[in-house]
């Protein structure tokens, strides 16, 4: 089988594109690199402000636990939670060893006829930058106390959060009221 001339001679031409396929190319790209850019601009701007990245920093300072008075052993127990970090957390739970049928968190809330109700709560938010103080009027950590408990002395705690993990701590046992 013999090629014909015309066809040997012939030299391939390359493809080149038109003008208006480069065009439309170019502006098919220009919507998902400007979508980068923004995003990479507002990422930029936020790690700049030193929010992101900062994990949660707890500190719980200002334990104290209710004395109980007469046969009630039902108490309370309350924190000052500090978050220095850059992202918020969780309070999961409270326990205590040395406390009897356990810890639990707990809100109390006011109602209008100068009643109040409590109720178990899961857990509470402690925010980025902020913290949170616990109160007879608020959230606290319902428990029982021991028998042995008087004032003066401590009773250790573990608080449990989301990012921060464990923190261990001592609470005062002080009387209603009382300084502490």
């Amino acid at each position: 089988m013999t090629v014909p001339t015309a066809e040997r001679t012939a030299a391939p031409r390359p493809w080149r594109p038109s003008r208006r396929r480069v065009a439309e190319g170019l502006r098919a790209a220009l919507a998902p690199v400007a979508a980068c850019s923004i995003a990479l601009g507002g990422l930029t701007t936020w790690v700049s402000t030193g929010a992101a990245g900062t994990p949660a920093r707890i500190t719980v300072a200002d334990g104290r636990v209710f004395l109980p008075y007469g046969e009630v052993r039902d108490t309370a127990a309350f924190f000052r939670i500090t978050n220095s970090g850059g992202s918020d957390d969780r309070l999961l739970k409270v326990t205590s060893t040395t406390a009897e049928d356990g810890a639990e968190l707990s809100r109390h809330r006011m109602i209008n006829d100068g009643t109040a109700s409590a109720r178990t709560v899961d857990s509470a938010r402690v925010p980025a930058g902020g913290g949170l103080v616990m109160s007879p009027y608020g959230l606290d950590v319902k428990l029982r106390a021991r028998p042995e408990w008087q004032e003066g002395t401590f009773v250790p705690f573990t608080l449990h959060f989301r990012h921060a993990g464990r923190i261990e701590v001592q609470a005062l046992v002080v009387r209603p009221g009382g300084v502490g």
